[in-house]
């Protein structure tokens, strides 16, 4: 018995074993087949039986339709989003088009969203200029940055899963812990002993979280910080120096662009190190398990904020212990989407803001509070999404505040494994909440709350006739 026709499969065969630095000859070894064989399969010139299949998913430590399924949407997604620009308007693409691009040459379809980024950067650059002379935004201030786009993508094809720093953080919180009862008092003690360095927290100059003493003996936090914020700062700084050597090697394994992806990527994996430390990943596994993903509950128990633990949950991708597959996005207030990582298979915007309609958005609403909805997007695929809007900043008199809201969630067959999907009908389906990934793309013709038409629509309009949306006739 064989798989279904996939023409991508060995693709991700092929990914899979580069990201874990196998051997092909190793792989073929460990399931029973020849180098040569393997070789002919990740290059889809043969088919993969079912039974090679299991073999294959159990090496990696992944479900079967994990291997199968893999990120095509995401990549027919983007490229859609990207197709759906006014730039495409007249091509007039259709949707299978797209998908057969996807399909028989991802490596081109890559390429192609590439240069997009490329122009979309330029395109904004240039528009920000024009804009400075009157008063506008001048070109840092820019909201688009190829740099972002590129490590989201490095996150992406990784998993967010880092093993080398997973285990450098395992040995650093080793050595933490045994010298101290407390965690904060073990990290002091633990930078002193290797580093010959202390923390202390004190006021700095406004919008810096932390700074290096002259002398490099002292690290300096700001006291406006948030407890769990100032201790991460500390974890980053220790990620800086301790586990710098494999921050750099995964760096240059990366097919991250020049200019300022390395430096961005740098700060990323830091920060990766930094939760690593603070919620290590056995511990945090059980923990996550054992509450069914109770955020506040985690929070609570390892030290750490709302956003951090979301972003940890994200990670847990370790064979053999794996989480939840889940989706994560960050916005602001005015739409604009900073983080977005997603292995639920739901499609997250590229380039513009996500759907009104999502409760990522809607949890501005009512800060602080856990908002749950049913999100299904045009493809019939249904998602189950918590959503929270928070502030940052404000810890002096009159200082500015940011307001974000993280979105967090997986597929609707995962969903009874969160706590929030407690007293929930899931299959009730008129609690579900029609989605979409970006007006320019969405079919759906009938929502009110269209702020731009489809790429490909066509106005019709009647001067005895005014429909409710201007977008909902053609």
């Amino acid at each position: 018995m064989t798989t279904q026709d996939d023409p991508q499969i060995g693709g991700r065969i092929r990914r899979l074993r580069r990201q874990r630095r196998v051997a092909q000859a190793d792989l073929a070894e460990a399931v029973g087949i020849s180098a040569s064989y393997l070789n002919l399969i990740e290059h889809n010139r043969r088919k993969i039986t079912v039974p090679l299949l299991f073999k294959l998913s159990g090496y990696f430590g992944i479900e079967p339709g994990e291997l199968a399924d893999a990120d095509d949407a995401r990549l027919i997604g983007d490229l859609m989003e990207m197709f759906g620009d006014d730039l495409f308007a007249d091509s007039d693409l259709t949707n299978q088009e797209i998908r057969d691009l996807a399909f028989s040459n991802p490596v081109v379809a890559r390429a192609v969203l590439r240069l997009f980024d490329s122009y979309q950067q330029t395109r904004t650059a240039s528009g920000t200029r024009e804009t400075a002379d009157e008063g506008g935004p001048t070109e840092t201030e820019a909201p688009y940055h190829r740099a972002t786009d590129a490590i989201s993508d490095f996150l992406q094809e990784n998993a967010n899963h880092f093993p080398a720093l997973e285990q450098a953080a395992e040995r650093v919180r080793a050595d933490v812990d045994s010298a101290s009862e407390t965690f904060e008092q073990g990290i002091r003690t633990y930078m002193f002993n290797v580093f010959g360095m202390d923390y202390r927290l004190t006021s700095l100059p406004r919008g810096i979280a932390r700074r290096l003493s002259s002398d490099g003996r002292v690290l300096e936090v700001s006291d406006l910080l948030p407890p769990e914020t100032a201790l991460f700062q500390v974890a980053h700084q220790i990620a800086l120096l301790a586990a710098d050597g494999a921050i750099h090697e995964i760096i240059d394994q990366s097919n991250l662009p020049g200019q300022d992806a390395p430096a961005l990527a740098r700060n990323v994996l830091a920060a990766y190190f930094a939760a690593a430390l603070l919620m290590p990943y056995a511990r945090f596994f059980r923990a996550a398990e054992d509450s069914r993903y109770d955020i506040d509950r985690l929070a609570r128990q390892f030290g750490a904020s709302f956003e951090q633990v979301c972003h940890r949950l994200t990670t847990l991708q370790r064979p053999g212990m794996q989480g939840i597959p889940l989706h994560l996005v960050r916005t602001d207030i005015a739409g604009n989407i900073s983080k977005r990582f997603s292995l639920s298979g739901i499609h997250i915007p590229r380039h513009s803001g996500a759907c009104p309609r999502w409760n990522v958005y809607s949890a501005f609403l009512a800060p602080g509070r856990t908002n749950v909805q049913l999100s299904q997007m045009p493809d019939g695929q249904t998602y189950f999404c918590i959503a929270r809007s928070f502030e940052k900043g404000g810890h002096r008199h009159n200082a500015p505040r940011r307001h974000f809201s993280i979105g967090l969630g997986c597929h609707i067959s995962q969903a009874k494994r969160m706590i929030y999907s407690d007293g929930l009908d899931l299959r009730n389906e008129s609690q579900i909440v029609p989605i979409g990934v970006g007006c320019r793309i969405c079919p759906r013709m009938e929502c009110e709350q269209r702020a731009h038409p489809p790429a490909d629509h066509r106005f019709r309009l009647e001067d005895g006739e005014r429909a409710e949306s201007l977008y909902g006739r053609i």
